[in-house]
């Protein structure tokens, strides 16, 4: 059993390497390949609907977290992972996230979310494109001090479903707190 799975998963990635070289979805008017020169290691993930939909039929259906995130990728219409890992500290510059930021801006895009820890010296800002009710992208940026990571969703996402694509494609797993019951505990 663990070698299918291994051989499945080892497919996958094939595919999905040579999708994502052949993929445009990703449109940024902003070049990263300056970062790429300087990162140690770079993830480079770009979908767009037809490789998603391709992609897809490798989830498991009946195991409830792949389902999920089958279903959510159903109404996607590109995925953009960028993640530059370094081999130290100030090899990419606040101007290199700035600029990034800079393409999420209103009135199409709202920062939703922004984290920003001195002692960890993390800063994450998450942005969501809103249509007609509707959450119809999303942008999260997270910076480290030896890694920056992009990710770009790009069509009709349920926010309840989001969190299903995490380990999937090249997104960072995240981890939710789990929902409060409202009922006091007793012991």
């Amino acid at each position: 059993m663990r070698n299918t799975t291994f051989l499945c998963f080892s497919i996958l990635g094939l595919a999905l390497n040579a999708f994502a070289q052949a993929a445009t979805s990703c449109k940024l008017p902003i070049n990263l390949d300056r970062l790429a020169a300087k990162a140690a290691e770079v993830v480079d993930v770009d979908m767009d609907a037809n490789m998603l939909q391709f992609a897809g039929k490798f989830l498991n259906g009946e195991k409830s977290d792949e389902a999920q995130a089958r279903k959510l990728i159903s109404s996607l219409k590109g995925l953009c992972v960028r993640s530059f890992e370094f081999d130290s500290d100030g090899q990419y510059g606040a101007e290199d996230v700035e600029a990034i930021r800079a393409q999420f801006q209103s009135p199409t895009w709202s920062r939703m979310v922004g984290v920003r820890s001195k002692r960890d010296r993390e800063n994450v800002d998450v942005f969501f494109r809103m249509e007609k009710g509707s959450v119809t992208g999303l942008a999260v940026i997270a910076a480290e001090p030896k890694e920056l990571t992009f990710v770009h969703i790009d069509g009709v996402i349920d926010p309840q479903q989001l969190n299903e694509l995490g380990g999937q494609f090249g997104i960072p797993k995240v981890e939710m707190p789990a929902k409060p019951s409202g009922k006091a505990e007793t012991k």
